[in-house]
Formats: C-alpha cells, sequence, structure tokens
C-alpha cells in the first residue's frame, strides 16, 4: 500500500510544478500532511472544516523571506481564503543544507523540521525555503504535497536583485503564490474547472500565459517577462476558486 500510496504522490507531483523525480518521500507523522497535492483544496479555501489556518516557514540561513514578500503573501491569502478565524503565519531559521536538492531530500528536511500540523479546527502548511537548487536546474519552487511546499532560495537569490534582473520580491512573490495557487488545487488538481483552461501539454497549469498559474512562472523560463510584475490569477482561475470555497 504504501509503495502504491507514493507512485501516486509522484506522478501528482509531477504534474503540478515539478519536472521529474524519481523519488520515495518520507511519511509524515501526521496522515493529514501525508497526501498529494490539491487533496486539501477546499479544506485550505472553505470554512466548512478549517476556520483557521497557521502557515509555517523555514528558511535555511541567508534567505529568510522578504518582509514586501510576506505581506504580498498574506494578502493573497485573505484575498482568496475563507478563514474567519484568521491567517497566521510564523517563521523559522533551520540548519543549513548546502546541497541540490529533489523532492526525497526535500521531504526529509520537512520531516525533520516540520512542527505545524493540522488539526482541530486549524489546517496548517508548511513552506521550506532552501540554501541549495533543485536538481533540474531549472525550477524554482514546487507544491510536494497537500500542504508542503518548497522554493529554492538561493536560486531565486541568484537570479533576482541584479542590474537588469526581476527584483527579489517579485520572483519570490510570484512563486510562493504560484505553488500556493497548486495547493488550492488549481488547475484541475483538486479544484474542478468551471470553463476548460487547462494547459495539458504542461500538467496542472493555466493555459493563459498572463496567468499566475502559467507553467513557466516557476522555472527560468518566467525570469524574462516578469519584469517586476507579480502575475495575478486570471478570471478562469478566480471562479475555480469561488465554486470550490474560495472568496
Amino acid at each position: 500500500m504504501r509503495k502504491l500510496l507514493a507512485v501516486l504522490f509522484l506522478t501528482l507531483v509531477v504534474f503540478s510544478c515539478k519536472k521529474s523525480d524519481n523519488s520515495n518521500p518520507e511519511t509524515l507523522p501526521n496522515a493529514y500532511s501525508d497526501q498529494a497535492v490539491g487533496k486539501s483544496a477546499n479544506d485550505v479555501l472553505s470554512a466548512a472544516t478549517y476556520t483557521t489556518m497557521n502557515i509555517q516557514i523555514q528558511y535555511m540561513p541567508g534567505y529568510a523571506p522578504d518582509t514586501a514578500t510576506i505581506s504580498k503573501f498574506t494578502t493573497y491569502l485573505n484575498n482568496l481564503c475563507n478563514k474567519p478565524g484568521g491567517i497566521n503565519i510564523t517563521q523559522q531559521q533551520i540548519a543549513a543544507n548546502g546541497d541540490t536538492l529533489t523532492v526525497d531530500k526535500v521531504a526529509v528536511v520537512e520531516k525533520q523540521n516540520r512542527t505545524a500540523y493540522t488539526g482541530g479546527n486549524i489546517i496548517a502548511i508548511y513552506i521550506l525555503i532552501t540554501d541549495g537548487y533543485d536538481t533540474s536546474t531549472t525550477t524554482l519552487g514546487f507544491a510536494y504535497r497537500n500542504t508542503s511546499i518548497c522554493l529554492f532560495g538561493k536560486d531565486i537569490y541568484d537570479h533576482s536583485g541584479g542590474v537588469g534582473e526581476v527584483t527579489r520580491v517579485a520572483l519570490e512573490t510570484s512563486i510562493l503564490e504560484h505553488e500556493f495557487g497548486h495547493i488550492m488545487g488549481l488547475v484541475n488538481l483538486g479544484t474542478q474547472m468551471q470553463t476548460p483552461h487547462q494547459d495539458t501539454a504542461h500538467g496542472n497549469h493555466c493555459s493563459n500565459p498572463n496567468c499566475l498559474m502559467y507553467y513557466a512562472i516557476d522555472t527560468h523560463e518566467a525570469l524574462p517577462v516578469l519584469a517586476n510584475h507579480i502575475p495575478e490569477l486570471d478570471a478562469n482561475c478566480l471562479n475555480d476558486l469561488l465554486y470550490n470555497g474560495g472568496k
């Protein structure tokens, strides 16, 4: 059974943002948090079961998210998720890794460090920001469980903030919001489409190149076109979220 769950889990990882991986992620001590990407979309969006959302951000030394990123991300969440009990974000530095990371390795880091889990009326999300690169060398972040996201902090830093480059805040925020879009079940990943707009050639992404959920947003392909602009969800994506319990 564990092998079957691992295969299903990895299939969804490939179709969200990770381009390829052949790993067997570590299981978590909390069964709810050990499900496939998009599985908890309605729980994240609606207040039917969970009225509060706690987001635990853990970052490796030198890669704490910018305060402006957190501010923009908080607004993004409050605009989309029905959480009358509030959305709370905590941050904590963890030990350095200093290596390229597969989904397998990210899952190990999460298991070793994550302390926020879903229970009662609180749904918990885990976000890891690393000091290394993804092994694909082009992926800047991915969602890999129903409540888990990884951002490659060093890669983001190395490709932003310089002369002629996108600002760090624009790149960091775009990737973070894109990956959370997958946690909310976009596109067709736990949140049903109301109008067809999935780019099936690129998995669970939006066919609109101007939408936050366009496939290239979380890769190096987005760097020349972001131009300090943080893309927004288009009307189709917003409508999908609304019909799955969102605002």
